[in-house]
Order: C-alpha cells, then sequence, then structure tokens
C-alpha cells in the first residue's frame, strides 16, 4: 500500500519574512511538534506539515526526497513562504512558480535552482493569487501594499509541484506581522486545514480543462495576471521576456516556418515549461497564452512556429474564459 501524500510548508528561520508567516500559522491550528528532520524542528497537523529549515531556501534542492528518504512520507505539494525582494522597494505580497528554463549548464547560477528546468508549478497557483488580490484588497494593506503575481525564478530544485508566497520588497517590510496573517490565512484554508475542501484543488474531475501557460511581459506579468484573476482559470509557470533569450538571425529573416529560428534558450524554457506544467496537472489540455505587445512581430512569429511543431494551442482570452 502507498504511503499516505502530505502538504509540506517549508520555512527558512534566517528570513524574517518566512519565520513570521511560519509563526502566524502556527497560531491558527493545534499544531503538534513533529520528530527533528535533518536536525531541524518540525510541527504537524491534519496532512500537513511545517519544516523550519535554518538555512535560506535557494540552494536547498531536493527537499522532497530528503523529506521522504527521512520520514518515508510522500510530498504532494509545497508551499514556500519568503521574503521578496525588489530594488523598486514596492511593499507588496506575491505569488510565483519557480524555475529557470532558460539558463544553461554553462551559465552563472545566481539564485538556485536547476539549469534548463522549472519545478512543477502548484496547481494552487492563481486561485490562491485571486484570494490573495481578494483579500488583500479588502484588508488595511491596501493603500500601501501591492497584490501582485510574479514571473517563474530562481530555486530550489525539486520533482513536487510548488510555490513561493512572499512578503516584499525590502527589509522594513518583512517583518510587518499583518502581511504575515494574510498570507498564513490563506496558506491554512488555501491547504483545507480550516476543515474546508481547500482552494485550488486539482482533481480527476478537472481533467480535461485547459491549462495556461504564460508567456511574455515583465517580472510582474500584469497581462498573464489579468487572466489569472478570472475564477476558473488555472495557471501553470509564467516566462517573462527577460527568460526568453531570442537573438534574430537575419534582418530579412521575419521567423516564418522555414525560416532560421532565432537563437538563444527561448523554446528550451518554453518546452521545460509546458513540460513542467503538464506533469503539475495530470490530463490538462495546456495552452500558451502570449502577451503579445511586449513581443516584436517576428519573435511573435518564431513563438508561434514552435508551438504549434510541439502541438501546444495558442489562446487568447477569450478561450479561457466562461462567459
Amino acid at each position: 500500500m502507498a504511503e499516505p501524500q502530505l502538504k509540506l510548508v517549508i520555512i527558512s528561520r534566517p528570513d524574517i519574512a518566512s519565520l513570521i508567516i511560519g509563526e502566524e500559522l502556527l497560531e491558527l491550528g493545534d499544531w503538534q511538534r513533529g520528530p527533528d528532520v535533518e536536525g531541524c524542528i518540525t510541527h504537524g497537523f491534519c496532512d500537513t506539515r511545517i519544516w523550519w529549515l535554518d538555512s535560506r531556501l535557494l540552494w536547498e534542492d531536493d527537499l522532497d526526497e530528503r523529506w521522504r528518504q527521512a520520514t518515508t512520507e510522500e510530498v504532494s505539494e509545497i508551499i514556500f513562504p519568503s521574503r521578496h525582494s525588489a530594488t523598486s522597494g514596492q511593499p507588496s505580497l506575491t505569488v510565483h512558480p519557480i524555475g529557470i528554463p532558460h539558463l544553461s549548464s554553462q551559465d552563472e547560477i545566481p539564485f538556485g535552482g536547476k539549469a534548463a528546468s522549472c519545478p512543477p508549478p502548484n496547481p494552487r497557483l492563481a486561485a490562491w493569487f485571486r484570494e490573495l488580490k481578494q483579500m488583500g484588497d479588502a484588508s488595511d494593506l491596501c493603500d500601501e501594499f501591492s497584490f501582485t503575481l510574479e514571473a517563474t525564478h530562481h530555486g530550489p530544485w525539486l520533482k513536487t509541484p510548488c510555490m513561493f508566497i512572499e512578503i516584499g520588497s525590502t527589509e522594513s517590510y518583512w517583518g510587518r506581522r499583518d502581511a504575515a496573517r494574510i498570507l498564513a490565512d490563506i496558506i491554512w484554508r488555501g491547504l483545507g486545514l480550516d476543515g474546508g475542501v481547500g482552494i485550488g484543488n486539482w482533481n480527476a474531475s478537472a481533467a480535461g480543462e485547459k491549462v495556461v501557460v504564460g508567456i511574455g511581459g515583465g517580472h510582474y506579468a500584469p497581462f498573464i495576471g489579468r487572466l489569472a484573476l478570472h475564477e476558473g482559470v488555472w495557471l501553470g509557470h509564467v516566462l517573462a521576456n527577460h527568460s526568453l533569450p531570442m537573438i534574430r538571425p537575419d534582418e530579412q529573416d521575419d521567423g516564418r516556418a522555414g525560416a532560421t529560428a532565432p537563437s538563444g534558450n527561448w523554446s528550451q524554457a518554453i518546452d521545460s515549461a509546458i513540460e513542467s506544467t503538464r506533469h503539475a496537472f495530470p490530463g490538462a489540455d495546456v495552452w500558451a497564452y502570449l502577451d503579445r505587445k511586449s513581443f516584436k512581430g517576428w519573435q511573435r512569429q518564431a513563438i508561434r512556429v514552435h508551438l504549434e511543431a510541439i502541438g501546444v494551442p495558442m489562446g487568447r482570452t477569450r478561450d479561457f474564459i466562461s462567459h
């Protein structure tokens, strides 16, 4: 008989935002102290565990497998509460998938992860983004904070569906308890720890539904984020333009079928994002959704040709929204 699967929330104790989100989560239920794993404290409640790491998160690869080897428990999903850094300094609460699918093994890897790869995105991503936006807009933080979806970026590497949920964007905001309480509440209810069914569950009954892989736009993906705010939209990976390096081969080459494709790791990134999203959403009908205005014509055409070659439909907003 297969071991029961569980949900794992991984806290980085040196990260003040991660730490206080974890502390606020503990306050919501009758968590019980569990056995230490790799010398680090754990807590358990229902089908969920909290693992309090004494290290930063981005370079802690294979946490799912490490947990299984230490406990024999299979992990079905992972949530990473964390701090978010941005040069803008804009206070924000964010969610995002992870991975560095555009980098090669020869590239410098500054923020962890496995080159050319991205872990499966947590299927709850879009539903939790909607919850974040709704709760944030109704809270006392609404005049100060933004509530955003980020594109896929950074490590660590693992094989289990996962997502980051974060407080940003500078040290003066990372320790905000009011922000931490909102994110802890989303985790609590989102995983069904309140006795509910959870938020954003993907299961056999959802098989055949469309799942969006976002392609293009800036790091905060406003165009793709607007789609994800519609109820019923499922979202996998989100590739910003900076994760789609494209070099035009010839000024006369417009990217049409038969022409030389642009060089760069853009197609590698798309392939990895599609494959990873399919793994996270068994039975899904995976589509691409382009922020068309963020690309030049030759880039859009090259992406369209590539998507056709790998059998991935490219949809518009009306293809994903029920009327």
